[in-house]
């Protein structure tokens, strides 16, 4: 089982740059694919970006993609989103999600099994 918690949100204006930082228990973190997904008010939960278990793989949803980097360090445990250029329609709760060794792009929620709580960020125009 895995416990997620992320860090790192808050306000920001238009241009500027986040680093959000997911912390996970578990001494399996390697074994698990990450992802960062977000949601808006009144907006369905949607994916921002996932990273391979193995090998480091990473995806994104076009609206980031150029923008915002995933990685993360098996040996701490952590998943990073390096969030740069940001635009007030990045304002979103944002989430990171674990699944266990599941392979390929994992872009829906279903395919996740432990969430963290979420971390707010607002982006001011």
């Amino acid at each position: 089982q895995v416990q997620a918690v992320e860090s790192g949100g808050g306000l920001v204006q238009a241009g500027d740059s986040l680093r959000l930082s997911c912390a996970a228990s578990g001494r399996t973190f390697s074994r698990y694919a990450m992802g960062w997904f977000r949601q808006a008010p009144g907006k369905e939960r949607e994916f921002v970006a996932a990273i391979s278990w193995s090998a480091g793989i990473t995806y994104y949803a076009d609206s980031v993609k150029g923008r915002f980097t995933i990685s993360r360090d098996n040996a701490k445990n952590t998943v990073y989103l390096q969030m740069n250029s940001l635009k007030p329609e990045d304002t979103a709760v944002y989430y990171c999600a674990a699944a266990y060794q599941r392979w390929g792009l994992l872009s829906s929620p279903e395919q996740y099994d432990y969430w963290g709580q979420g971390t707010q960020v607002t982006v001011s125009s």
